[in-house]
């Protein structure tokens, strides 16, 4: 039976915005920003269901899975930047935060009509990545009902991986089947069906939360420091040195010394300052400590040669 996609919150017209085209500038800029200063709330509202989210990540990382995020349009393109921030944020490997959008490369910067109504297209791109039971499938559906999301999802649970869903929609829970569903409810848009905006705000948050939540999970910050960073430009490389002189008190141009010697990685570094050991030392040590910078300076264990 077809979906009456009228029915679905995100495609309901706003009553607070009925008259929009008749007020002023200002009222304008007024009526969108009172609607945005909602969706916090309502994604807070999902903060059990988005820590469940969080263990079920890490779990698949630390058993050496990959996560990959589907979406459609907005919700693809931003599954695909927060997966393009994690390598030059928390120095992951590309392959292990991914993001599948329908329509492929040419989607990312323009519209590419009917690409989300494929279930098959979905679950095909699922299977060109090989999925593995450790890895975790995150679709990513305003509306809940996407068809491309909808069929990656059902591909990932027949192969037995662990799947999230993040819809803005009540409706969509019963469309779409997963192990987790995060479903913060943000009402109809400003511009009625227009979810690139409070439901793409909100899905940007939930987003964020979930990567940056397993990497502190997995020791790739300290106290709030991205130590893990990859000192790929010259932004990236004075925060790097600006952590290592935070942490372990030296002053900047031994930091930067510092750094160099431990190739750029300030994790790497800070395990050198404190513990008086080589790079090479250096590393096992965090290997042995799973990567955690905390336990690897804390911990006074002699690495393993």
């Amino acid at each position: 039976m077809p979906i009456d996609r009228s029915r679905l919150t995100t495609e309901k017209p706003n009553p607070r915005s009925r008259d929009i085209d008749r007020r002023s500038t200002l009222e304008i800029v007024d009526i969108i920003n009172a609607e945005d200063r909602t969706v916090a709330l309502k994604v807070a509202k999902e903060r059990k269901r988005i820590a469940a989210a969080v263990e079920v990540i890490v779990e698949g990382f630390r058993q050496g899975g990959r996560l990959f995020y589907v979406g459609a349009g907005t919700s693809g393109r931003l599954g695909v930047l927060d997966a393009a921030e994690c390598p030059p944020t928390f120095g992951t490997e590309p392959r292990r935060v991914q993001g599948l959008i329908a329509g492929g490369r040419r989607a990312l910067t323009m519209a590419v009509e009917g690409a989300e109504d494929s279930a098959e297209a979905g679950a095909a791109s699922i299977d060109r990545k090989r999925l593995k039971p450790h890895d975790v499938v995150v679709g990513i559906a305003a509306c809940g009902i996407t068809p491309f999301v909808c069929g990656a999802l059902e591909r990932a649970k027949q192969i037995g991986a662990r799947t999230i869903l993040l819809t803005c929609t009540p409706e969509g829970r019963k469309h779409t089947q997963a192990d987790i569903i995060i479903n913060p409810v943000v009402g109809p848009e400003v511009v009625t069906g227009s979810t690139r905006m409070k439901a793409g705000t909100a899905t940007k948050l939930v987003l964020n939360t979930l990567t940056t939540a397993s990497m502190i999970r997995l020791g790739k910050v300290y106290s709030n420091l991205m130590v893990d960073l990859r000192a790929t430009n010259e932004k990236l490389r004075d925060r790097a040195e600006r952590i290592v002189s935070t942490v372990t008190g030296l002053p900047r141009l031994r930091a930067r010394n510092l750094l160099t010697q431990a190739g750029g990685m300030a994790k790497v570094a800070i395990v050198m300052h404190f513990r008086k050991v080589s790079l090479k030392d250096a590393r096992i040590l965090l290997k042995e400590c799973d990567e955690s910078l905390r336990r690897a300076i804390e911990q006074q264990r002699v690495p393993r040669r």
